[in-house]
């Protein structure tokens, strides 16, 4: 919703997609609990946090393998701009580094990211959290 209301000021008078491939993990049963309310994991390797999947959601690397496509297949067809939270972004961004080291970025509120697909089918990420001045 919020990601709806944000596109829809950026382009006030131009229609865009909401693509559902491109949504936020789906925490499950912690999905809207207070941060301070979840289970403690205790401490956890990149790969094991990457890879643990809260009741009834979506692990990380299950988002990386449901984004990956989609970002492929939308830098395919040129440039394109997506508004999406931090999960998605860092999703995003596994496609550059591996899910382990995506995970370690903050991505900021309202910022901007860029990646840019390489010939061969690599990435390279251009920009990550820039504001406007």
């Amino acid at each position: 919703m919020r990601c709806g209301q944000t596109a829809g000021m950026l382009w006030r008078d131009r229609p865009y997609d909401l693509d559902q491939r491109l949504w936020e993990q789906d925490f499950g049963a912690w999905e809207g609990t207070p941060y301070a309310d979840l289970p403690d994991l205790g401490p956890l390797a990149g790969d094991a946090l990457a890879a643990h999947r809260p009741p009834g959601g979506e692990s990380f690397l299950d988002v990386c393998q449901r984004i990956g496509p989609a970002v492929r297949e939308m830098a395919a067809a040129g440039d394109v701009t997506v508004v999406a939270h931090a999960g998605t972004v860092r999703a995003a961004l596994a496609l550059a580094v591996g899910p382990t080291a995506a995970l370690a970025f903050e991505v900021a509120p309202l910022s901007v990211t860029r990646l840019r697909a390489l010939p061969g089918g690599g990435w390279a990420i251009a920009e990550v959290n820039w504001t406007a001045p």
